[in-house]
């Protein structure tokens, strides 16, 4: 423990599994006073069984209503807020436009958007008049691979992430000086739990379930890792702490060197 974020109190949407879970971890390790926003009945069980001083909200984070009452329990807790970070995502496996029907197309469109942007709008909404009175305020986002790349994702999926770093960069501009923005990028992840679109019939597959899926990750970066949810979790607690305050707009990217292009060993 380091105390990066002695003193900070943090609100985590999509704290249940995955980096989410992660990201709770490592604050509270780097000093942060955590509250969180989970939809899963099951994980907030899992969360209020191991973390007993946690104050955990059940609700959707696409909904003003989860993420006022979130942000009104942090305050209640901890007296105010610093930080927030939004992880909530869900995937299409891939899934191109000759892949998704004419008539699944809208619904389909709605689930990812609405899960995967609306959600970070909704909770930047509900945060910020916290935010604007807190200490060194920011806000981080789970931006992704896909939102820089074609092809780690379908076509819904990468357009939404794409999204996220657009809502990175404006409401970067819109809110300095008061509040930075800043976003993390991860490449692919093991034991994540992100889960396919219900409109597509996705909702019980799980992207750490592929096969062999820690050699394919691992094979596509220059690095050879494969990264957990505990390796990006530190990537936020740097954006959240006040060691990034010169940073705003800008994005963290833990791929292990993907953007490089194809590991030496994968190259004719």
């Amino acid at each position: 423990m380091t105390g990066w974020l002695d003193g900070k109190r943090a609100l985590v949407v999509g704290a249940g599994s995955g980096i989410g879970r992660a990201v709770v971890e490592a604050f509270r390790t780097e000093g942060a006073k955590v509250a969180v926003l989970e939809r899963d009945p099951t994980k907030c069980d899992r969360l209020r069984a191991e973390l007993p001083d946690l104050p955990v909200t059940e609700g959707d984070a696409i909904t003003r209503e989860a993420n006022e009452r979130a942000v009104a329990a942090a305050a209640d807790a901890y007296g105010g807020l610093d930080t927030l970070v939004n992880c909530v995502g869900v995937f299409d496996f891939y899934q191109g436009v000759k892949d998704i029907s004419a008539d699944d197309l809208p619904a389909a469109f709605d689930e990812m958007f609405r899960t995967n942007v609306l959600s970070h709008v909704q909770s930047v909404k509900a945060a910020i008049p916290l935010l604007q009175r807190g200490i060194g305020p920011s806000i981080v986002l789970t931006e992704s691979a896909s939102s820089y790349y074609p092809g780690r994702g379908g076509l819904l999926y990468v357009a939404s992430k794409f999204a996220v770093r657009g809502l990175v960069t404006s409401l970067a501009h819109e809110l300095a000086p008061h509040i930075r923005v800043n976003g993390v990028a991860p490449g692919g992840t093991l034991n994540t739990d992100l889960r396919g679109l219900a409109s597509l019939g996705l909702d019980d597959t799980r992207l750490d379930e592929s096969p062999n899926r820690a050699r394919d990750v691992a094979a596509r970066s220059p690095l050879n890792v494969a990264l957990s949810g505990q390796d990006h979790a530190w990537s936020y607690v740097y954006l959240a702490s006040d060691r990034s305050r010169g940073l705003t707009g800008e994005t963290v990217h833990p791929d292990g060197g993907f953007r490089l292009g194809a590991p030496k060993s994968a190259q004719p």
